[in-house]
């Protein structure tokens, strides 16, 4: 399904916002929203709380192919883009015969001045009820929160649960609005449709309905808990399952996990942002895993086979070629990250140790090689 304009689109340059350029990868995009989140996220810096939300709504939009192109296509067509061409909701679709226009309240709200002046006209008000209150219904927030992971837990997947204050659906009447042993009725004005039309000439004007504010229903006996909104505000568990090989920083999307609508709008989305605590072994290089091994001067000089650790618990026997210098890099195929286009490499760098001590069987063993060497590893270097 095509991804659908928003007012906010004709109104801010996500672009900005995030301070990259329109021609920005998305590897540019994440960088820049990862280091802006870090730096105004709410938890750390009380009051950037609108500052955050605008980061997070540009990166919505940009780390999105599909919102992307569409945001592009809105922004290079200016307010003719907002749904007002031929075709459903736009100019020509409401008129017999295809000649008249059809304005929605959206589309009058969008217009500003204009929207007023034909919501008046039409007896739509733009497209807002009086006071600028919203009708119809509204979807709810996008949210985020963050969860704090182990290394072992972000390689393997796990399935968790984050904890969070938001509005919800209420728990009494499980979003409806109506008091318990009750049931929403069909709004009487608009049919449980939502909205109501007036026709003028060849302009035909859709607006929310005023009886039941768009939701196609009336709430005769309101819940007590939450007044008749179906939403209140109380601490909730939403269980998220994290895939195998998730990176430090990367944004998990929960669709329909965010706020709770409003007068029968749909539930916003839940972000997670996974933050991964370091191993004591290994790190990771996408979804290789890597890992420094020590190896002393003999093994090194004469080579050797030695054991080394993996993250799934069974070590693997890896040869040390002789002449093998410290900073060389081994590839164990397949026993890196276990991600869901195939697992990844174990990178095994070796590193020679040099002992602070000598015993004297050893230091007279040392003498004996240098010695023996008459080569000098510096002579390419002239000096």
């Amino acid at each position: 399904m095509a991804a659908q304009p928003q007012r906010e689109w004709f109104e801010k340059d996500y672009y900005k916002v995030l301070g990259v350029p329109e021609t920005a990868t998305d590897k540019e995009i994440r960088r820049a929203y990862r280091k802006l989140a870090k730096e105004h996220h709410p938890d750390s810096n009380p009051g950037h709380e609108e500052r955050f939300k605008d980061i997070s709504a540009a990166y919505d939009v940009l780390s999105d192919d599909e919102k992307r192109k569409a945001y592009d296509e809105v922004r290079r067509l200016g307010p003719m883009a907002g749904g007002f061409g031929a075709g459903p909701g736009g100019f020509g679709a409401g008129a017999p015969g295809g000649g008249g226009f059809t304005f929605t309240t959206e589309d009058l709200g969008d217009l500003g001045g204009l929207g007023d002046l034909f919501g008046n006209l039409f007896g739509g008000g733009g497209g807002r009820r009086r006071g600028g209150q919203n009708v119809g219904p509204r979807r709810g927030d996008d949210l985020e929160t963050e969860l704090h992971l182990s290394f072992l837990d972000a390689v393997n997947g796990v399935t968790t649960t984050v904890n969070l204050t938001s509005e919800a659906a209420c728990h009494t009447c499980h979003g409806s609005g109506a008091a318990p042993g009750t049931t929403p009725v069909v709004c009487p004005t608009c049919g449980g449709r939502g909205a109501v039309e007036t026709n003028q000439g060849p302009f035909s004007f859709s607006r929310a309905c005023p009886h039941c504010n768009g939701r196609g229903t009336i709430v005769e006996s309101p819940c007590p808990t939450c007044k008749g909104s179906g939403v209140e505000r109380r601490p909730r568990q939403v269980k998220v399952r994290i895939p195998a090989g998730v990176d430090d920083g990367q944004r998990i999307r929960l669709k329909g996990r965010g706020g709770a609508g409003r007068n029968g709008g749909p539930p916003g989305d839940l972000y997670v942002v996974v933050h991964v605590s370091p191993h004591e072994l290994f790190n990771r290089k996408g979804k290789d895993l890597v890992l420094t091994v020590p190896v002393t001067f003999p093994e090194a000089v004469l080579g050797a086979e030695i054991k080394v650790p993996t993250l799934d618990g069974g070590p693997v026997t890896l040869r040390i070629p002789a002449g093998t210098r410290s900073g060389r890099t081994f590839r164990v195929k397949g026993r890196g990250v276990p991600v869901s286009k195939g697992a990844g490499d174990l990178l095994v760098t070796t590193e020679v140790a040099v002992p602070a001590k000598l015993t004297t069987d050893q230091r007279e063993a040392v003498e004996t090689l240098a010695e023996t060497t008459k080569e000098s590893p510096r002579s390419h270097l002239g000096v």
